[in-house]
């Protein structure tokens, strides 16, 4: 069943040149979906960066809150989407890394670990997100005013810390959008 069209839902910012073309969120028994489709291109100096063997890190997050007019929104349920993009000079492929954890240099921890043979390729698949899970049944409440929060951005925190340097106020390395979806009309289904 679907809970929310973020088509005009609500307002987007966004950074360098990203745009969020679709944004759904689901209700099903077994819990709150989102799906969302992204629009950008990366900037010069991202792809440059990528081109020598630099890992460039992504992260999605969702937040559902209930309000409360008395106090801080309430949070219900709070998931984030960590995605790891890196060139393999050796082997001339794209690795995309996906976890719910913060992927680290130390170890990759618990990731699916997909391989593409192009750039154009791997952005594709990190631009398009379906059926996340964000809340499970349990987490959701009925009744009052609920809304989601997607935010996707570019984490240039991750970057070797000789790139951070470079890439402190630099518009290239700026790429976020975020959007609210109400659930509240749809509270009813």
């Amino acid at each position: 069943m679907l809970c929310a069209l973020g088509l005009g839902a609500g307002p987007a910012r966004a950074g360098a040149s990203i745009e969020l073309a679709e944004l759904r969120v689901e209700r099903a028994d077994d819990g709150l979906y989102l799906s969302a489709r992204l629009r950008f291109e990366l900037p010069a100096a991202v792809e440059d960066a990528l081109d020598k063997g630099i890992a460039v890190h992504f992260v999605a997050d969702a937040e559902v809150v209930r309000d409360r007019w008395y106090w801080y929104d309430r949070q219900m349920a709070s998931v984030q989407r960590y995605m790891r993009v890196a060139y393999q000079p050796l082997t001339r492929r794209w690795r995309l890394n996906t976890s719910s954890e913060p992927i680290v240099s130390s170890g990759l921890g618990v990731t699916l670990t997909q391989h593409y043979d192009s750039l154009a390729e791997v952005m594709a698949a990190i631009q398009r997100i379906t059926r996340w899970r964000i809340a499970t049944a349990a987490e959701l409440e009925e009744g009052g005013r609920q809304s989601v929060r997607f935010r996707f951005r570019l984490d240039a925190s991750q970057l070797p810390r000789t790139f951070q340097i470079g890439a402190f106020g630099d518009s290239d390395w700026v790429l976020s959008v975020e959007r609210r979806v109400d659930l509240t009309q749809e509270g009813g289904r």
